[in-house]
């Protein structure tokens, strides 16, 4: 898989890596890649665990289906 980002959420990603490193942070990130996956797995498992702090996120962002699918616990990823 490949994912393109914009030029500009490029930076901005970048520039969130370059305060990690000199600061730290609690989930401190050490290139945009690991900030990428990191951010990525958080969505996909708000997407399978309705009671998660990941959750919040997802219907922040309305990223959850309307059906009563998606609003059902999944051990594994990727579905039924």
């Amino acid at each position: 898989m490949q994912i393109e980002i914009n030029d500009d959420v490029a930076r901005e990603l970048a520039y969130m890596v370059r305060l990690h490193q000199k600061h730290g942070a609690p989930a401190q990130m050490d290139s945009v890649e690991r900030l990428v996956g990191y951010v990525l797995a958080c969505v996909a498992d708000g997407s399978r665990r309705p009671g998660s702090w990941e959750r919040g996120v997802l219907v922040q962002m309305g990223l959850i289906a309307d059906c009563d699918e998606h609003h059902e616990y999944r051990a594994t990823y990727g579905g039924a």
